[in-house]
């Protein structure tokens, strides 16, 4: 049965609460609120019982897929469990009520967790210095692009392009437009990695840099990155490290000994603090030598027993985000990566390795593997074999939510026909992995025997499949017969 709206709850003259008896001298509304802030009308809202409210709202909650009622296998988005302590930490009255605008000798200890979490992920990324400020891993892109193009103009001369793999993430060339360059798409090989000889073709003074996401977006490590980076730094361009996949690596490999000039870490996605619903994010920005003079401002410092905000940084690109940073994201990351140290950090990448390889070894067979590289923490198949038979990998990430599953990312990157990225993290259990395994064996059996079903999908779902083109242009959603 459908759920009403609260609205629809609603009935004249029905509350869930008892105020008691007024205890101060009454005053008129126009003494003590402003004339302009009265409301001339009564605010239309619900008027339903307290049961009536908690019933419904539960009701509702049953309905959302979330981290904590099942598994989340989209690929490149990192959707693993955020543990609670890290929300323990972070709503403590030290983390939560602090205000950015208080005394900088009334804030140490939150200075000193910032100094303390930019210097390790400074280690785990290998490089020289670190800033917390960028809100998003979007947001730490184009900071990591603005800090290029800030050390081309202080060797006198911008450049005018950015080179970037055709396998990237799309706020690549986003990040790259925003910056004033112009995007230049290179070439996969037959392994899903960097074509040298398409790189060698695109290089010459005009080139920037190259962003590249390492492992790539089909979850393959590019084995020739130190030759990579000599290639671009032998006509002066700088390398970019997308982070999204840092998950993968964090303590077998690090960003700057690959010979990366910069790197964003998506804190959401390799330290566990929340992902998606709107929220805030964090994007932190590591660079080497060449950029760190450049890193926004301010910078927490250590001077003596004191820390301290230091905003003199003649070169800096200037502030991108207000005060210094979302708070709350880097409270959360510090109580991660101080649980595990830096043995358990090194478990979780290679943990994450196995899983992914583990589910790719049970959907090898029914699905198409485009790329044959051995991949790390996610893999992208191609549903080609089930569009033959009448069925797209839309449907079958419609089907798989009659199974209780969230959808794996579909279309995505746009080198693979029909593409199914997955990516299980490393906090997933092998029951729930073949559990997921054998939802997807039997939809591809579905495409089969029953392939209008799987067509038809999703069946159990709140609601049926939607009109995307006009869901996607309308609030109020249309929804097929």
């Amino acid at each position: 049965m459908p759920e009403k709206l609260i609205f629809e709850l609603s009935r004249n003259g029905r509350k869930g609460y008892t105020l008691p008896s007024n205890d101060v001298p009454a005053s008129s509304e126009s003494n003590s609120i402003p004339v302009k802030l009265i409301r001339r009308v009564p605010a239309e809202l619900p008027e339903v019982s307290e049961n009536e409210v908690v019933r419904h709202f539960v009701r509702l909650s049953t309905m959302n897929y979330h981290i904590d009622k099942g598994f989340y296998p989209l690929g490149s988005c990192t959707m693993k469990y955020n543990p609670k302590v890290n929300e323990k930490t972070s709503a403590m009255p030290g983390s939560a009520d602090i205000h950015p605008l208080e005394p900088q000798e009334a804030i140490q200890g939150a200075l000193e967790l910032m100094y303390n979490l930019a210097d390790m992920l400074r280690e785990i990324a290998g490089m020289t210095a670190v800033s917390l400020q960028p809100a998003a891993g979007a947001q730490g892109e184009l900071t990591g692009i603005m800090l290029i193009r800030k050390y081309h103009e202080s060797k006198g001369k911008v450049r005018s392009k950015i080179l970037v793999p055709d396998s990237a993430h799309g706020t690549n060339p986003a990040s790259v437009a925003i910056s004033g360059y112009r995007a230049v798409s290179i070439k996969s090989n037959e392994n899903g990695t960097v074509d040298l000889e398409d790189l060698k073709q695109h290089l010459d003074d005009e080139v920037a840099g190259m962003m590249l996401t390492n492992p790539n977006t089909l979850g393959i490590f590019e084995t020739d990155i130190v030759k990579i980076c000599k290639m671009v730094h032998d006509v002066g361009g700088l390398m970019y490290m997308d982070g999204a996949n840092l998950n993968a690596i964090v303590g077998l490999v690090r960003p700057g000994d690959m010979g990366f000039d910069v790197v964003h870490i998506n804190l959401h996605k390799t330290f566990s603090t929340p992902h998606g619903g709107g929220g805030p994010g964090s994007g932190p920005v590591a660079v080497n030598d060449k950029l760190k003079d450049f890193l926004p401002v301010p910078v927490v410092e250590k001077k003596g027993d004191k820390f301290v905000l230091d905003f003199t940084k003649p070169n800096s690109i200037g502030k991108i985000h207000s005060f210094f940073g979302n708070f709350g994201m880097l409270v959360r990351a510090y109580t991660y990566i101080l649980s595990h140290g830096p043995d358990g950090l090194r478990g979780n990448s290679t943990n994450a390795v196995i899983n992914a390889n583990y589910l790719l070894s049970r959907l090898r067979g029914a699905f198409i593997l485009p790329y044959k590289a051995r991949p790390m923490h996610e893999f992208v198949l191609s549903a080609d074999k089930q569009k033959e038979r009448g069925v797209k990998t839309l449907d079958i990430a419609k089907r798989i939510l009659d199974y209780g599953y969230h959808a794996p990312t579909v279309y995505f990157p746009l080198i693979v026909h029909e593409a199914l990225m997955i990516e299980p993290t490393e906090t997933e259990t092998r029951e729930t992995l073949d559990a997921f395994a054998d939802a997807l064996l039997k939809i591809d059996e579905e495409t089969k025997s029953m392939p209008d079903v799987v067509r038809s999908a999703p069946s159990t779902s709140p609601v049926r499949r939607l009109d995307d083109a006009h869901a996607a242009r309308n609030v109020n959603v249309c929804f097929k017969e």
